[in-house]
């Protein structure tokens, strides 16, 4: 982007380069809506996503850590069945083992009936205690296989359908992921079609014509176009009498021949820049007259000496009185009327100054009518600050005023004198356009002759480098000189929104509902420059506009 105001860039009066400020915010438009999409993907896919992630992995965890434990009070029940088989197993040999020795002692002859009767008790013992861990056996494995068939029927099928449940809203919840992807784009293809077709209106918008005309208006210099250079016949004895119109003619009735070292350096507008040399002067003061009596006249002839003097002295005048610096390189005189400059850009620089010193003016009158108030404000109510505080400022703020409105006087007399001398380099121009055939080369020059041909040396006299006190330095700058222009074009419009009277020094009047254009936007204080169709410029205030910028 500029980093200069557009107020303050000249370049932003082309159309060229605003297509390329507008592009460039069509860009920044177009990023800022990248940068949406990267937000909404972000928050809405990539942080949801984020979060019913870790939901999903506890959930899976806590399905697992279920199965695990059904797991293990199945094998837990399975343990419990094979100790109670091996106790079972157990018992039934013992029983066996009693049973045997029972009947062994019953058979033995030698065996008293205490032994037998112990032994048959023990058998019985042993016998009802298999009996018991038979029954316990059997409750085991019923046990067991009930609680199987319910891990393998019931508890694992609910674990599986969760996890199975938990993955397809996983899934799901994915997909819906997805289509936000092509949702967010979606929103913001319309705004990015709309910054697509504000860069191609920009890009249409360049117009080569128009920008070249900016160009001319920004640079244009206001000099009349040079006349026809008049043949000069050396071939013709000169056998005029000296006398008081013929200064500088040797005393032998031969005129001094001009060479093209002494002619007047030409300002052709692609060369190099050399200073133009000064013509050659009489000892009055006046240049070498050139004229034959059997040609046309020169430019240089037809004016008394004077009258070319005083006209040096008027063109360099105001020029000697009031220059501030020096442009040492170029060796031109920098003068504070900007009478340096070519006859338009001098006329565009005064109007802009006279234009800042009318805004100083306002704003000193505005800052006077303050401080008036405050200092009524005071007076009545002195608890709230002294009067006599504000009087250095208000003494201050008149002063200031006396000195804008003498040089708001100033400038507004060297811009008359810009304008009339534009309008009379036109004339000129007009003039030398129209003007009559020539006389024969035989007929004398007469006194319409000599006027025209002193009109020309006035206006080439004008045009003439003077040499002052030894500084050799032009009345105009270069062609190519680097002019400071003023900015001109509207940089908005806006419409009146409510009636305004324009009766103070420096505003202008509008009708409500009146289309204006914007010139400068508000500084602060509550005014804006306008201009209004019908012509005229002014301020007025900012809260009765409705302002649309460019």
């Amino acid at each position: 982007m500029p980093k200069r105001p557009a107020k303050d860039d000249p370049e932003s009066k082309f159309s060229q380069q605003q297509s390329f400020v507008q592009i460039l915010q069509e860009v920044n438009d177009f990023a800022g809506q990248r940068e949406l999409v990267a937000e909404n993907l972000s928050v809405r896919v990539c942080l949801e996503l984020a979060k019913y992630s870790q939901e999903m992995k506890q959930e899976r965890k806590m399905h697992f850590q279920e199965g695990r434990r059904a797991q293990q009070q199945l094998e837990s029940g399975f343990k419990q069945l094979e100790n109670s088989k091996r106790k079972f197993e157990r018992d039934c040999r013992e029983a066996e083992k009693a049973a045997q020795t029972a009947e062994r002692l019953d058979q033995d002859i030698n065996a008293t009936k205490a032994d037998v009767e112990k032994a048959k008790q023990q058998a019985h013992l042993r016998s009802h205690m298999a009996e018991e861990s038979k029954n316990e056996y059997a409750a085991q494995l019923q046990r067991f296989n009930r609680d199987q068939s319910h891990f393998y029927f019931s508890q694992m099928p609910q674990i599986f359908d969760k996890l199975q449940d938990m993955d397809e809203r996983r899934a799901t919840h994915l997909g819906a992921g997805y289509g936000l992807l092509s949702e967010t784009e979606l929103e913001v293809v319309p705004i990015i079609a709309k910054c697509l077709e504000g860069m191609k209106v920009a890009a249409d918008a360049v117009n080569a014509k128009n920008d070249s005309q900016v160009l001319i208006e920004l640079h244009k210099s206001g000099f009349a176009r040079p006349g026809d250079v008049e043949f000069e016949d050396f071939s013709q004895p000169m056998n005029r009498v000296p006398s008081d119109s013929s200064l500088g003619t040797p005393s032998d009735g031969r005129p001094e021949l001009r060479g093209a070292s002494r002619s007047r350096a030409k300002r052709w507008p692609f060369g190099k820049k050399n200073k133009p040399c000064p013509p050659p002067l009489s000892p009055l003061g006046g240049p070498l007259p050139s004229a034959l009596p059997n040609g046309p006249p020169s430019p240089r002839s037809g004016l008394d000496p004077l009258a070319i003097l005083s006209e040096i002295s008027k063109s360099v005048k105001p020029r000697l009185a009031s220059f501030r610096s020096l442009r040492g390189s170029r060796g031109t005189v920098v003068t504070e009327d900007f009478s340096h400059l070519p006859p338009e850009q001098q006329r565009k620089r005064l109007q802009q100054q006279l234009e800042e010193r009318n805004r100083e003016l306002q704003k000193e009158m505005d800052q006077r009518e303050a401080l008036k108030k405050m200092k009524d404000v005071y007076e009545k109510t002195p608890q709230m600050g002294d009067p006599a505080s504000l009087e250095p400022r208000i003494t201050e703020t008149l002063n200031n005023i006396e000195r804008l409105k003498l040089e708001v006087q100033k400038y507004e007399a060297w811009l008359a004198e810009a304008e009339s001398r534009v309008l009379s380099n036109r004339g000129d121009t007009l003039g030398r356009h129209t003007r009559p055939p020539d006389p024969p080369a035989s007929a004398p020059p007469d006194s319409s002759s000599n006027s025209n041909n002193g009109s020309q040396e006035n206006k080439e006299s004008s045009e003439e480098p003077p040499s002052e006190e030894g500084q050799d330095a032009p009345i105009y700058t270069e062609f190519d000189e680097e002019f400071e222009e003023e900015p001109a074009s509207p940089i908005g419009h806006c419409v009146a929104i409510y009636h305004f009277e324009g009766s103070s020094e420096g505003t202008i009047s509008m009708a409500e509902g009146e289309d204006l254009s914007l010139m400068e936007e508000d500084k602060g204080d509550g005014w804006t420059r306008v201009r209004r169709k019908q012509g005229g410029e002014g301020y007025v205030p900012t809260s009765y506009l409705r302002v649309m910028l460019n």
